[in-house]
């Protein structure tokens, strides 16, 4: 189950998710150069990050999966936003240079399905970072923020999944290291945890990023699908028959 839109954005306008934003998007940009005019997608709750990105890019989107809800992104411009089905983007093949997932992932209800399906959207070259949380780590067992949801992942198992796919992995980073708490105290000494942890714990970091690139020389098996999911507007009338209608005329 996808963690709600509204609990995302709360949590992103708390101290303790501004302070997780700033890790994760230092170590992003460890790991992704800038985009010169390239296309760039965001699945999942990317926001955040995104607009660390746009301004290098020649267009952005952010697909936001149908269980989690929408936003309208970028604030005050023209909407970039999607509501989509994670296994069926409404995409061409081959059509975006990049891909950002974070809040993604881990609720995916098929990630074969899910990465099969950013494989085919993704240019020749074409890639991928994933953002996480991390098995060994703290914050996936906290529920009181969104890396405490969903399953998460070893980077064994990332790295398995990637391959599997014919992604190949790349260059990849660890970001929060710090303890997922809302106290003042703990907060005002965030960067020493990070510095620290980095160091002497990095298996224990809070999410795994991980860069890959999408593979070429190897054929994806064509399987059907057991289904496809179409979605339907909530507000969307479904219509009252009148009396005229369902009531029969006495003769």
């Amino acid at each position: 189950m996808h963690a709600d839109i509204v609990d995302l954005r709360q949590f992103y306008h708390s101290p303790l998710g501004r302070f997780a934003e700033q890790s994760i998007a230092m170590a992003l940009s460890s790991v992704w150069a800038r985009l010169p005019e390239e296309r760039l997608v965001g699945l999942g709750y990317t926001i955040p990050y995104l607009d660390r990105f746009r301004t290098d890019t020649e267009r952005t989107f952010a697909f936001m999966p149908a269980g989690q809800g929408a936003v309208n992104w970028p604030v005050s411009e023209l909407s970039s936003t999607a509501l989509v089905f994670d296994e069926e983007l409404p995409l061409p093949d081959s059509s975006i240079d990049r891909v950002l997932m974070v809040h993604s992932l881990e609720f995916a209800e098929n990630p074969r399905e899910t990465m099969k399906e950013l494989w085919r959207v993704l240019a020749p070259g074409g890639r991928l970072v994933i953002v996480v949380p991390n098995r060994r780590g703290v914050w996936a067992r906290m529920e009181h923020t969104p890396f405490g949801s969903g399953r998460p992942y070893s980077r064994g198992q990332l790295t398995s999944l990637l391959r599997e796919t014919n992604f190949t992995p790349g260059a990849t980073a660890e970001a929060l290291f710090f303890p997922p708490s809302k106290h003042k105290t703990v907060l005002n000494l965030r960067s020493g945890f990070e510095k620290i942890g980095r160091s002497l714990w990095p298996v224990f970091s809070g999410v795994i990023i991980v860069e890959a690139q999408k593979r070429l020389y190897q054929g994806l098996p064509v399987a059907a699908r057991a289904s496809r999911r179409v979605f339907v507007p909530v507000l969307a009338p479904h219509g009252v028959p009148t009396t005229r209608e369902s009531v029969p005329r006495r003769r």
